[in-house]
């Protein structure tokens, strides 16, 4: 996935990998209707949400012009920045650096719509409620609610796939763009080999059409991760491990396999104007799939980056690095 749910890989840590066994286990019990493991979809759920972030950061919910109610935490004075996050997480995956990034800005999070507590549409048969496309829009409305025009965005995983269709889409507001740990959607799908194939797996396997998926992660949620650990943030991603979650989260990718590659497919090889910086992890496949920086820069006229210490989760497994990685980026 973008994503948590990716299996572990050349010393990725193994929170929120969605590992070929567990994923077997789980479909074997579909039909059954069991749940495996010590955690269920209703001990998942609270009423509220965990405090993760500092009381400066203040929490909304905002209505968007494309259906949305989109989820997050605003924080910090200067100029605007728009924090992303990946699959299965949520705005929570940021705390580690959006406090010290406050510091220096107006820190923004959101949860992409269908993650965390922002709404979860069911989808359609065209997949469009979760393109990249809206969900750049709602975070564009976001941004507009808090009156920042122009703004610095940077994205993880999914969040990245969003940032890279918002700064598309919207390149007179997005001054400059961050991407962590991915390549654009059209590349992978257009490039597949055994290596990605492997690594990326579930690519494959949650596009198939509901409730194949859905059923199998409801099954066993331990394989859902990163919300096994029994932390403030496990404890809270579990919380809004929800099935209409899961759903969204198939959505997201069914999206990514369809409405995506057809509105990449219509931009005719459109260009992301600003700068952009990429970043991604020493110990998670990408990057060894990958030449990071010649392939961004087959999207883009201005692309600079480096790999970064750590798993996949950068944000998480790598906070200072990308704390002082994208202060650099923003103020350069």
């Amino acid at each position: 996935m973008s994503s948590s749910c990716r299996p572990p890989s050349g010393g990725k840590s193994s929170r929120g990998a969605l590992g070929r066994r567990d994923l077997l286990q789980a479909a074997a019990v579909i039909g059954a209707g069991t749940v495996t493991g010590g955690l269920n979809l209703a001990q998942a759920q609270a009423s509220q949400p965990a405090d993760i972030y500092p009381a400066s950061f203040k929490r909304f919910k905002i209505e968007t012009s494309v259906g949305g109610t989109i989820n997050g935490v605003i924080g910090g004075t200067g100029p605007p920045v728009l924090l992303l996050h990946g699959a299965p997480l949520t705005h929570v995956s940021w705390s580690q650096v959006a406090p010290k990034l406050a510091e220096s800005y107006t820190v923004v999070a959101t949860d992409l719509r269908g993650y965390g507590d922002s709404s979860k549409p069911a989808g359609g048969p065209d997949h469009i409620e979760y393109s990249k496309r809206v969900m750049a829009q709602d975070n564009v409305d976001v941004m507009k609610h808090f009156g920042f025009d122009k703004f610095l965005v940077a994205g993880h995983d999914r969040g990245g796939r969003v940032a890279h269709r918002m700064a598309l889409d919207h390149a007179d507001k997005v001054l400059k763009v961050a991407v962590l740990d991915l390549v654009p959607t059209a590349k992978f799908y257009t490039s597949i080999t055994q290596a990605s194939a492997t690594a990326y797996y579930h690519w494959f396997f949650l596009i198939q059409p509901a409730p194949m998926p859905e059923k199998a992660l409801e099954a066993n949620p331990n394989i859902m991760g990163p919300g096994n650990a029994d932390t403030p943030m496990g404890r809270e991603y579990r919380r809004v491990r929800t099935p209409e979650a899961i759903h969204a989260m198939c959505e997201d990718y069914r999206a990514g396999a369809t409405i995506d590659m057809q509105h990449d497919r219509e931009d005719n090889g459109k260009m992301v104007a600003c700068p952009m910086l990429v970043l991604w992890a020493a110990q998670a496949p990408m990057g060894r799939i990958y030449d990071m920086l010649a392939t961004w820069k087959e999207r883009a006229t201005n692309v600079n980056g480096k790999q970064l210490p750590g798993g996949h989760n950068l944000p998480d497994q790598s906070p200072n690095e990308v704390l002082a990685e994208l202060q650099a980026f923003f103020r350069a």
